[in-house]
């Protein structure tokens, strides 16, 4: 029995970071598109517009280094706190 409660814990602590990660990546992107929204509020600038121009490779780089660092702190916190 041991062995079968410790199976279906492996994957968990995968899925948590990844679930975590993906919220990050989530909130970073939709700031951006809020901010894309709010400076440019000119002719043609419609949604296809800020999707492209948020949607980018610096943009990208960024919000994983960001996500990799707020998993990490939120992390820390919980084991610290918990």
């Amino acid at each position: 029995m041991a062995t079968l409660s410790r199976l279906r814990r492996g994957p968990r602590p995968f899925l948590r970071s990844l679930v975590e990660v993906c919220s990050i990546l989530f909130l970073f992107y939709s700031n951006l598109l809020m901010g894309e929204f709010e400076g440019a509020n000119g002719r043609g600038k419609t949604l296809g517009f800020a999707i492209r121009d948020i949607f980018t490779t610096a943009n990208f780089t960024i919000a994983l280094i960001c996500a990799a660092i707020g998993y990490t702190l939120f992390e820390f916190w919980r084991r610290k706190l918990l």
